[in-house]
């Protein structure tokens, strides 16, 4: 039986996966959450197999809960669920640990076979994230700049995109302002940017904004 927990802040979402899951006989619905600090709760008690993770929650984002899950359960598979296209989030989310990445509209037997591979250890990638994975090794010229990124700094340049002062990272983040400020340097540098505005227009460009 493999236990599964559905981290999401939209009720009919968990509803709609929890049908699939039923139709199962190996697959147990054991826990729920529709915010960040939820899933962590969740995480940190170690009653799921796989956590499936929403990348946009109301309090912390998919992103930062991620972060966080790796730091204290680096082994609990996560596959990250998106209403995003693959190339907007994918590889940053593969580098930060993730173990597998679904579009929310994917098929049930797909969310299915996800879920087997990662509880099986293995990551899961569909054809469309492969590409993207195989071009960000390959640094093809064509892929988005964010994807050039850190973990960290692509935490970092998601906040300044909203108009989130260095303090207010680094309080978010328990970093110091100095810190912060490498960051953004090196956010610059990578991305070819001038101002924080620059990044802003990037992240509405390649709706990388709530």
């Amino acid at each position: 039986m493999i236990r599964v927990a559905i981290c999401d802040d939209h009720q009919i979402v968990r509803a709609g996966f929890k049908q699939i899951f039923s139709s199962s006989d190996d697959f147990e619905v054991v826990a729920e959450a529709g915010t960040g600090r939820e899933a962590l709760d969740i995480a940190r008690r170690e009653i799921c197999d796989v956590l499936l993770l929403d990348i946009a929650m109301p309090d912390q984002s998919g992103i930062d809960t991620l972060r966080t899950i790796r730091q204290g359960q680096p082994d609990l598979p996560v596959l990250i669920l998106s209403g995003y296209p693959a190339q907007q989030y994918a590889v940053n989310l593969f580098k930060m640990g993730a173990n597998g990445y679904l579009n929310k509209e994917c098929e049930a037997d797909e969310l299915i076979t996800a879920v087997r591979t990662v509880y099986q250890g293995r990551r899961y990638v569909s054809s469309t994230v492969g590409e993207l994975l195989a071009q960000s090794f390959d640094r093809d010229p064509n892929t988005a700049l964010h994807t050039e990124l850190s973990d960290r700094e692509f935490q970092v340049f998601l906040r300044l995109a909203r108009g989130a002062t260095v303090s207010d990272i680094g309080v978010a983040l328990s970093l110091s302002i100095k810190t912060v400020s490498t960051y953004r340097t090196r956010i610059m540098e990578k991305m070819g940017m001038q101002s924080n505005s620059d990044l802003t227009y990037y992240a509405m460009k390649n709706n990388l904004l709530d």
